[in-house]
C-alpha cells in the first residue's frame, strides 16, 4: 500500500470495485447435517487496479496451499464503509487493511480483534518485524493488527536539475536551504518556473522534517502528542525561513496550481518543475513505467545533526481481523500466511513497497529495482521514526494536517500553529 499521500495516493488506492458472489452452502437432506467443505472468510481491501490484481494472486495462492480455508477476496476501497461495517454488530468481512496510525483508536474503540492467541500457534514472531513498523500494530500490550508493507521517506533529486546548477546532494540541513535557493528559478516578473523542494504532502514533509532536526512528534514515551516539541518548531521555522519567506507563500501557491498530477507523466517532479521532493519507495517502480527518461537519485534525508543521520519517516500498510468476524482463527491463518517470506515478498514487490520483516530488508530479490535500496537501507536503524498509535492518533494527524498547511501558506508562524494543535490535543481521547 502506498503510504504516506493521505492523501496521495490514496486516490490511487482506489479502482474498481470487484464484485463477489455469494454461494450458498448446499445442506445434506438429513436433519442437523454440518456444512462440508472448506470455510469461506472474505478479505475486503481498499486497494484496486493493479494493487487488486497483485493482491488476489497471492489470495489464490493461499487458496491453493490448502483446503481448510477459501479466501474470497472484494476491492472495497470505501474507508467509510469499512469502518460501518466494523462497527456493526453483523460485519461483512473477516479480514481488511488500513494504515498504521487508526491501530490504537480502532483498538480502544473494541472494533479490532487482538491477534496474540494466535500469533505463536500459527508461526507468526513479532520479533521478526522492523521496530518502527511493529510499534503501529500494538496497544496496550497486545497486538492488534500485522505490517503487510512498509514505507519510508528519502529525498529524491532531478540529476540533470543538480548539475546544471552546479549543487551537489545535500547532506546536511544547511546543505539542503542551499540546494533549494539555488534551484529556485523566477521569470522577469517573480514568477516561480521552477522551485528547490516539492511538497506533494505538507503533513508527510513536516513531520519528517521534525524528526531530522531531532525532534518527536508523541513524546519521548510516544504516548502523548508533542506537537510544540522545541525541535519540532525548529525545523518548521527552517522551512518558512527557506522557502515560505523566501520565495513568497502566493507565489508559491500560483506556481503549485498550474502543476500536473502527482505520479502521472506531468508530474512536477517528472517534467522538471520541482528539482528535489520527499517521497516514498513506491517511486522507484513508477518512475521507470512513466516517466523513464527522468535522471534522478535518492538519498537520505538531510539532517540537522550527524547523530540524526538515517532518518526518516516510517508508515505501515496494515492488515488485521474486526471484532465481529464469525472466523477468527481462519482469518488468522490467513494473515500468517501473508506474513510468510513467499507471501510478502510477491506482494511487496508487485506494488513496489517495503518488506516488514527485517530478514528481508537485504533479501536479493529488491535489487533489481533501480535506487530501492536507499528507502530499504534505514529500515532497522535507530533514526527510523515512525507517529504513534494511539487512541488520539487519527484526530491528531488531522489536527497537524491543517496546522502545517496554515505554516505551508504563511498564514500561521510554527509556533502558533502547533500552540494550536497543543491546545486541541489536550481533550483528545486516551484511551
Amino acid at each position: 500500500m502506498k503510504n504516506g499521500r493521505n492523501s496521495r495516493r490514496f486516490a490511487l488506492r482506489a479502482a474498481a470495485v470487484s464484485s463477489v458472489a455469494i454461494t450458498a452452502i448446499a445442506l445434506t437432506g438429513c436433519a442437523g447435517a454440518q456444512p462440508s467443505g472448506p470455510t469461506k472468510i472474505t478479505f475486503s481491501y481498499l486497494w484496486g487496479g493493479p494493487e487488486a490484481k497483485a493482491l488476489e494472486k497471492v489470495i489464490a495462492d493461499f487458496n491453493s496451499s490448502q483446503t481448510a480455508i477459501k479466501v474470497v477476496g472484494v476491492s472495497s476501497p470505501d474507508a467509510q464503509k469499512q469502518l460501518t461495517s466494523m462497527s456493526s454488530s453483523n460485519g461483512s468481512f473477516d479480514v481488511s487493511d488500513n494504515f498504521g496510525n487508526v491501530t490504537g483508536s480502532w483498538a480502544a474503540k473494541g472494533i479490532l480483534a487482538p491477534l496474540d492467541q494466535y500469533l505463536a500457534g500459527d508461526g507468526v514472531k513479532l520479533k521478526d518485524f522492523e521496530p518502527a513498523a511493529l510499534q503501529q500494530m500494538q496497544y496496550k500490550g497486545k497486538t492488534y493488527a500485522l505490517p503487510i508493507a512498509v514505507h519510508t521517506q528519502e529525498l529524491l533529486y532531478n540529476k540533470d536539475l543538480l548539475a546544471a546548477a552546479g549543487v551537489q546532494p545535500p547532506t546536511t540541513t544547511d546543505e539542503l536551504a542551499t540546494a533549494i535557493a539555488k534551484l529556485t528559478k523566477t521569470d522577469a516578473n517573480g514568477n516561480i518556473t521552477q522551485i528547490g523542494l516539492g511538497n506533494p504532502s505538507a503533513t508527510t514533509l513536516m513531520t519528517a522534517l521534525g524528526y531530522a532536526f531531532g525532534g518527536t512528534w508523541d513524546g519521548p514515551k510516544n504516548d502523548k502528542p508533542s506537537p510544540d516539541d522545541p525541535k519540532n518548531i525548529e525545523a518548521l521555522n527552517w522551512y518558512t525561513d527557506n522557502v515560505t519567506k523566501k520565495f513568497g507563500a502566493a507565489k508559491i501557491a500560483t506556481f503549485t496550481s498550474g502543476l500536473g498530477q502527482y505520479m502521472s507523466a506531468q508530474d512536477p517532479f517528472y517534467t522538471g518543475k520541482e528539482a528535489m521532493v520527499l517521497d516514498g519507495e513506491w517511486q522507484a517502480v513508477n518512475i521507470p513505467q512513466v516517466a523513464p527518461n527522468l535522471h534522478y537519485g535518492v538519498i537520505d534525508l538531510p539532517t540537522a545533526d550527524p547523530s540524526l543521520a538515517g532518518t526518516t519517516a516510517v508508515s505501515t500498510s496494515t492488515l488485521f481481523i474486526p471484532s465481529n468476524s464469525k472466523h477468527k482463527a481462519e482469518a488468522a491463518k490467513f494473515l500468517a500466511y501473508m506474513m510468510s517470506d513467499k507471501a510478502m515478498t510477491a506482494f511487496t514487490l508487485a506494488l513496489g513497497n517495503l518488506p516488514s520483516k527485517t530478514s528481508l530488508l537485504t533479501d536479493s530479490a529488491y535489487s533489481a529495482i533501480p535506487n530501492f535500496d536507499a528507502w530499504l537501507k534505514p529500515l532497522g536503524g535507530k533514526n527510523a521514526q515512525a507517529m504513534a498509535s494511539q487512541p488520539y492518533s487519527a484526530q491528531y494527524s488531522t489536527d497537524l494536517g491543517t496546522a502545517f498547511d496554515d505554516v505551508v501558506r504563511g498564514v500561521a508562524t510554527p509556533e502558533a500553529a502547533m500552540k494550536s494543535v497543543a491546545d486541541k490535543a489536550s481533550s483528545y481521547d486516551a484511551g
